[in-house]
């Protein structure tokens, strides 16, 4: 009785189910089997990853990897990295990583980058070649560069491009003006006047390639926008509403600070006709302005951009405190820049 009284006190430590109606071999099983149980346990959980062959743990992970999709290989590597980053941001760990842990990132060569000038064609380095880099160019010369260092076959259009200090945002400092340029700027322009039936005839006489109300409104109807320039008269603006979407985006809204909405129909038209242009200040405070063809010669092409410039400086904003103008510089199509001095 005393050593049933010993298995069931160690049976209890065990905290096994038995009672005093087991026998003592039954009581003895059970305990043999908790302790075999036990000691499994306990040496499963001493050991460590490096005690379970390498070649076991690589073949458990083959087996584990899909071709693709979240569990293939690529995958489970991308997320053990993503949690190696997390882990370090977590306790806010800076240090420089070695090669090993930051060798997923693929790094190619530095890229070889060209200066501008090279990337260019073989032409414009030609033109190029012609101007000197540090050299400020009066308006004159300035202009009779850009034609002769076209680098184009076609009659290239002279442009002068102008940064001014205005702020766009403003509406005193939001330049916009037309200017007639003496010499015009190469182009047909083809003018439409919107006018009553009593003005129809003398606008075809100023010039007018389309003429009249009744005609227009049928072209705008079905969306046909054959002309360059849309001349009305104030009492038919009204009608020309409507139309807003389609003329707006394309710059042909008739409008009273680019002379095209006009009483005088005929003078209007004109003026379109022989050199008339308007230019207006974009987001980026640069006016950009076609001043003529290369083939005009230099003397056309000085008398234009002079024009050019003084009605630019006479639309001055006055609540403008800061420079006016800040860089000039003048081009062709295609062609090199020419700086200019102000």
């Amino acid at each position: 009785m005393a050593k049933k009284a010993d298995l069931l006190e160690q049976a209890k430590k065990l905290k096994l189910d038995v009672s005093t109606k087991n026998t003592i071999v039954e009581i003895e099983a059970l305990i043999a089997k908790a302790s075999e149980k036990k000691v499994s346990t306990k040496v499963k959980e001493n050991t460590k990853p490096t005690d379970i062959p390498e070649e076991n743990v690589v073949a458990k992970r083959k087996a584990d990897v899909a071709k693709a999709g979240k569990r293939s290989e690529k995958a489970i590597e991308e997320a053990e990295v993503k949690a190696v980053k997390e882990a370090r941001k977590a306790v806010h760990d800076t240090t420089p990583q070695s090669d090993e842990a930051e060798s997923h990132v693929k790094r190619g060569p530095a890229p070889n980058t060209r200066k501008r000038i090279e990337r260019r064609g073989k032409k414009y380095r030609a033109a190029a070649d012609n101007i000197e880099k540090d050299k400020v160019y009066n308006l004159a010369e300035a202009v009779e560069l850009a034609a002769k260092t076209s680098p184009v076959k076609f009659d290239a259009t002279i442009e002068l491009h102008v940064v001014l200090g205005v702020d766009p945002r403003q509406a005193d400092q939001n330049i916009r003006t037309t200017v007639s340029l003496p010499h015009g700027t190469g182009k047909s322009v083809r003018v439409a006047a919107f006018v009553p039936i009593d003005e129809i005839e003398a606008a075809k006489k100023a010039g007018a390639d389309i003429a009249g109300e009744d005609d227009l409104v049928k072209l705008l109807d079905k969306e046909q926008l054959d002309f360059d320039v849309l001349v009305a008269t104030p009492q038919l603006m009204p009608k020309l509403g409507k139309y807003a979407r389609l003329l707006g985006p394309r710059g042909l809204m008739p409008n009273p600070k680019s002379g095209t909405v006009a009483t005088n129909v005929s003078k209007a038209v004109k003026e379109a006709k022989g050199g008339k242009v308007e230019y207006r200040v974009d987001k980026q405070s640069i006016i950009h302005l076609g001043i003529g063809k290369a083939s005009f010669g230099a003397e056309k092409l000085a008398e234009n951009a002079q024009a050019f410039m003084d009605s630019l400086v006479s639309v001055r904003p006055s609540s403008l405190k800061s420079s006016y103008i800040l860089s000039i510089y003048a081009s062709s199509t295609m062609g090199p820049s020419i700086k200019i001095e102000l």
